[in-house]
């Protein structure tokens, strides 16, 4: 027999491994979430810096028209990567204290989601890049590529089978 739960504890799910409510188990999703964001951020901050400071290099004078265009692409996209990963924050401050930790943690799940595909299309991005200014496009295409099969495998494949074996 089963010992009934306080009623501070009635929402505990003993299926799940912890002894903890769902309230507490929003806040440590939240916290996990904000933590990942945190990762993602540090990546995308040093990617559109490195990308802001091309400008003022004097060999960026003779790149390219399609290299332009690539840049213009990669700085639009890391400032929507950006906004991406701050838009969590900005849920945060707007619900804040009105009891929608459930309601949060689910749309910052998503945008933690988009976040990943969007570091993934930009490191790619800038790999197609470099190496395009650096060797020739066919060449920067390739690595772009490359490095792209990379980041779908580990930030995809790798987890759904982690997934699956749980």
């Amino acid at each position: 027999m089963t010992e009934p739960l306080h009623p501070a504890n009635r929402d505990v799910d003993p299926a799940d491994g912890r002894p903890e409510t769902a309230s507490q188990r929003y806040d440590r999703n939240w916290d996990e979430i904000l933590q990942e964001l945190r990762v993602t951020q540090t990546g995308t901050q040093i990617m559109s810096g490195f990308l802001l400071t091309l400008p003022f290099q004097q060999r960026f004078a003779d790149i390219q028209d399609y290299e332009r265009v690539i840049y213009i692409v990669l700085v639009i996209l890391a400032a929507t990567t950006t906004a991406f990963g701050l838009a969590p924050v900005a849920l945060h401050r707007r619900l804040f204290r009105r009891h929608a930790k459930e309601q949060m943690v689910g749309i910052a799940d998503v945008i933690l989601q988009i976040v990943l595909v969007l570091v993934s299309v930009l490191t790619s991005g800038v790999v197609v890049f470099l190496f395009g200014f650096l060797v020739n496009l066919i060449t920067g295409v390739l690595a772009g590529c490359g490095i792209l099969v990379v980041l779908i495998f580990l930030l995809l494949v790798l987890p759904r089978i982690a997934r699956r074996r749980l």
